[in-house]
């Protein structure tokens, strides 16, 4: 088995494809206008219009805007740059700049327009490194 992707239900598909090609520089591919994917080497980001919710039984399956639990993370290269690069852009999605954790990774943190929590981070220590060298 193998985990490929995360998908997240919005009311704004527009909005969240902008903001995540803003953010990552990667462009979004949009293939309706209720469904858009952000592709990476090793994962995908899923972005579905709260309409596709009728295609898996109905609206009471999932709620736009609703996430309070998971962090979408991506490792960066370095994430004081990504940082800086991005500081005009933030404005009130910034919840903490970057900040080096007891586990080995210098992480910022931030949130969607939706308010999912999203995380930049580099690994810093030798440890955190090896960890993503295997």
């Amino acid at each position: 088995m193998r985990f490929v992707s995360v998908r997240f239900i919005t009311a704004d598909l527009k909005r969240l494809v902008q903001f995540y090609e803003q953010l990552t520089g990667i462009l979004v591919t949009q293939y309706t206008e209720d469904f858009a994917e952000l592709q990476t080497p090793t994962a995908t980001l899923a972005i579905g219009s709260t309409r596709t919710l009728q295609l898996f039984g109905g609206e009471q399956v999932a709620s736009a805007a609703s996430n309070r639990s998971v962090i979408l993370e991506f490792r960066v290269d370095d994430v004081d740059a990504a940082y800086q690069r991005l500081t005009s852009v933030l404005g009130t999605c910034l919840v903490q700049k970057p900040t080096t954790m007891p586990w080995g990774n210098r992480s910022l943190l931030l949130r969607d327009p939706d308010g999912n929590l999203v995380n930049f981070f580099t690994p810093v220590t030798p440890e955190a490194r090896q960890k993503f060298e295997q």
